[in-house]
């Protein structure tokens, strides 16, 4: 069966780093791209980052560029999402899924359950 699992959430203050996990299983990432996405309350859910397996092209939200880098690690069937300069706004449930195309808009298929991120002071 499909899982994916994130951890790596926490709470830290602004400026901060955090780097998420996304374990896989019951299926290999070199099968599908993945997708980083997030929910913040009150809000619509934003995809804001995805790796393709076939040649490892990204691509960021503007809301994240140049402060989130997203990899994956084949050996361990895992991706990642580094976040660093993290400010208040990126506080949200992040999700990690599958995804048909790493292109937005992106629409996840399979999902994970969710970490929590909090920034604050």
């Amino acid at each position: 069966q499909l899982q994916l699992v994130e951890s790596g959430g926490g709470l830290v203050q602004p400026g901060g780093s955090l780097r998420l996990s996304c374990v896989a299983s019951g299926f290999t990432l070199k099968h599908s791209p993945i997708g980083w996405f997030r929910q913040a309350p009150g809000k619509e859910r934003e995809g804001v980052s995805c790796i393709r397996q076939l040649d490892d092209y990204t691509y960021y939200a503007d809301s994240v560029k140049g402060r989130f880098t997203i990899s994956r690690d084949s050996a361990k069937n895992t991706a990642y999402l580094q976040m660093n300069s993290l400010k208040p706004e990126d506080t949200a449930v992040y999700y990690c899924a599958t995804v048909l195309f790493c292109a937005p808009p992106l629409r996840g298929h399979h999902w994970g359950q969710g970490t929590q991120v909090t920034v604050s002071s």
